[in-house]
């Protein structure tokens, strides 16, 4: 088969007339595209999409033509400073680029080098306008317990991750985002994006987030049900807003698409609101313009709510934003085409493509009731962005089928609210039957049985102190990946005390927060988890699927036992390691900063006299590099910086990765030339001291074989600073 194609493709370029060129029409396309080019044109162009949404009056009058014309647009490029104040304050960046152009343009090479490098440093994060809309609108505070239901990629996860570190002097806000997705890979995506930001506060988990399982903590010695403060459910969706960056959607949009998802949006939102605690908000956001995924959702769920939800009016929280309130009626249009504006009409032959939570309220005072209008609608031409829906719901009580429940340890009725659906449900994107959420009666003591299950197992003496590992169930071994358990260090485990001796660490640091991937063997890496977080891993290790939590804080040398500490630091979690250390601290100036991120293992006399004074005295070993920023001169970098070191024997080095590298030297107002080239070589424009050889080692044959030997070391053992994030 590979053979006839590829003789198949031989035969059309021979066929070609002249000047055509990469496949495209019309000749000389491509040619005057020059680097743009290389893919056939995809024709922007649906009538059946038109039809519809003409029909449904989605558009103002007046405007369809500039919203077609903005949709066959390339959807400008946009970034977000890493930050914990509103957007758009400047943080914020919309461009008049496309991302083709960005990555293709030869004249904006470096500034494409410089996104790339500082977005995988976690500094910015590129990122759709819209997509920034809905954790706004979570009104996420330090404190908050929350949960992104469908997270993958990540970048919404990243903005609810920076608000909860709203404060940078808390290393530990009392808050956490639990981040889920339903696809094993996908989640492996996820984690990458919340590395980033070397938070201890997220946890990310694999799960069908339609029957998400409810969680447990302990609370003054009680188990009590987890509910949330903020939930996202940023819901699977057909898409079609996206079709500025998403031409495919171009010839594979249908109506189907839309009928098939509804159900499973549904289930999913309806999960949500069963987990969000009283007074909670949860944001319903899709990237559709369809109301069949939008207000049709919203609707049946406020119906099914019976008063225990209420939309939320924020048409004042984001000004400046433009958008259309959501509409309050639709009809549904099936697969052939055929219209339907009432359920009744429908014949029982269609019952499993359209369902009756699709239509809205048939009760006037109902529909108004719902205040459907305080949907937001943002449409493409209105501010040259791409499709998006937003609803905020604000959770008044329990819902309906948990209010008959029997109290849970004597809690309010907030905690009460533990029903759960069946697991059984549909896989994303398969045809969904409401009839499974119209009678959730079925399921009313489903959370308790599960609360009082796990006591017993944790109480038969199977289950290990402080291992938190992935649910022991054969299903789990056949899907995905088997994930390393998570192992809290016990108060007792001889291998702090030697660690907390050498840092000097503070007598508040929270030791019990520590935790390793291994129950066997050395201990590698020791990763930090906030205690909330601590809580919530020990009292659900059998019911949820973890794959990542917590930030490397140290990582073992091979020959780290000759330095009185086996453990060295991680650049990652030195942040909020820093404010326990009370020793090995060594305050550099910016010229020693310069020469320390050019220079592979600077020797001691290059550095300043008050940075040697701090170092000769010290034992060899890991040091902590901390930069003061001089109020006084203002020509000088005026933020502070911490950064890992290596005391070696007549130098010092440091351990930042490379991309953290280049953001410091950035700001330093360094040219950074050599983005390209190994780490650790220096930028043409800083080769100014006579003593290296342009390679940054020294010419000198004293050179420092001890640190050379140390940094050899602690690559061999797996922890080198440019590292993948744990699995």
């Amino acid at each position: 088969m590979g053979r006839r194609a590829r003789g198949r493709r031989l035969q059309q370029q021979q066929q070609r007339p002249a000047g055509s060129e990469d496949g495209a029409e019309g000749g000389g396309k491509r040619v005057e595209a020059g680097w743009e080019g290389g893919y056939p044109e995809i024709i922007k162009e649906n009538k059946l999409f038109e039809h519809y949404y003409q029909e449904l009056k989605i558009v103002p009058e007046g405007e369809w033509e500039q919203f077609m014309e903005a949709l066959r647009e390339p959807l400008p490029a946009t970034l977000r400073i890493t930050g914990f104040k509103r957007y758009p304050e400047e943080l914020a960046w919309h461009t008049n680029l496309s991302r083709k152009i960005l990555r293709k343009s030869p004249q904006l090479e470096k500034f494409h080098q410089f996104l790339v490098s500082e977005t995988e440093s976690g500094n910015i994060s590129r990122q759709e306008a819209v997509s920034m809309i809905p954790p706004l609108l979570l009104s996420v505070q330090p404190h908050h317990k929350i949960l992104d239901m469908c997270a993958a990629p990540g970048s919404k996860t990243t903005q609810l991750i920076e608000m909860l570190h709203a404060d940078m002097n808390v290393s530990f806000p009392e808050g956490f985002v639990i981040a889920n997705d339903v696809d094993n890979k996908r989640c492996y995506l996820l984690v990458h994006q919340a590395k980033r930001l070397s938070s201890p506060c997220i946890m990310v988990v694999n799960h069908d987030a339609s029957s998400i399982p409810r969680l447990q903590i302990d609370v003054g010695g009680r188990k009590e049900v987890l509910f949330y403060d903020r939930i996202l459910c940023d819901v699977p969706c057909s898409g079609d807003g996206t079709m500025r960056k998403n031409i495919d959607v171009w010839k594979k949009w249908s109506t189907l698409n839309s009928l098939q998802l509804h159900g499973l949006q549904l289930r999913i939102a309806t999960r949500g609101a069963e987990q969000l605690a009283e007074g909670g908000r949860m944001v319903y956001s899709t990237c559709s313009l369809n109301p069949i995924e939008d207000e049709a959702v919203i609707a049946s769920l406020l119906e099914k709510s019976e008063g225990a939800l209420e939309l939320a009016d924020v048409s004042s929280e984001l000004p400046g934003l433009k958008w259309m309130p959501g509409i309050l009626q639709w009809k549904v249009m099936a697969k052939d085409g055929q219209w339907f504006t009432d359920w009744d009409a429908v014949p029982h032959s269609r019952h499993t493509q359209i369902r009756p939570t699709m239509f809205p309220p048939k009760d006037p005072e109902k529909l108004q009731a719902m205040h459907l209008e305080r949907c937001l609608r943002i449409l493409p031409h209105h501010q040259n962005t791409g499709g998006f829906f937003v609803a905020v719901l604000v959770k008044k009580s329990s819902m309906p089928w948990n209010k008959r429940q029997p109290k849970l340890q004597g809690r309010s009725a907030e905690t009460r609210e533990s029903a759960q659906l069946s697991p059984a449900d549909p896989t994303e994107g398969q045809p969904a039957d409401p009839s499974r959420l119209e009678s959730p009666s079925v399921t009313e003591t489903g959370d308790t049985e599960i609360i009082r299950t796990a006591e017993n197992l944790e109480n038969n003496g199977n289950k290990k102190d402080g291992v938190c590992g992935p649910p022991p169930s054969k299903k789990m071994k056949l899907f995905g990946f088997k994930e390393d358990p998570f192992v809290f260090i016990p108060d007792d485990d001889p291998l702090f005390p030697p660690i907390e001796k050498f840092y000097a660490l503070d007598p508040s640091f929270p030791k019990m927060n520590l935790l390793t991937r291994t129950t066997e063997g050395k201990k590698r890496q020791l990763y930090m988890v906030s205690k909330e977080l601590r809580n919530v891993l020990l009292n659900n290790s059998e019911r949820m699927k973890v794959i990542n939590t917590g930030i490397k804080v140290w990582c073992r040398n091979n020959s780290g036992e000759e330095f009185d500490c086996a453990f060295r630091l991680a650049q990652e979690g030195i942040y909020t390691l820093y404010p326990f250390i009370n020793s090995r601290i060594i305050t550099v100036s910016m010229e020693d900063v310069k020469i320390l991120l050019t220079q592979e293992n600077p020797f001691f006399r290059k550095l300043s006299s008050e940075t040697y004074s701090q170092a000769k005295d010290l034992a060899k070993g890991s040091i902590v590099l901390k930069y003061e920023p001089d109020s006084a001169n203002l020509d000088a970098l005026q933020c502070p910086i911490v950064m890992c070191g290596w005391r070696g024997k007549a130098s010092i080095r440091t351990f930042v990765p490379k991309n953290e590298r280049l953001h410091y030297l950035r700001m330093m107002g360094v040219e950074v030339s050599g983005e390209k080239k190994k780490e650790g070589a220096i930028p043409a424009s800083e080769v100014t001291d006579s003593t290296t050889d342009g390679t940054g080692q020294p010419d000198n044959q004293e050179s420092d074989e001890q640190g050379a030997g140390e940094a050899t070391s602690v690559d061999a053992a797996g922890c080198d600073p440019v590292g993948d994030p744990p699995r």
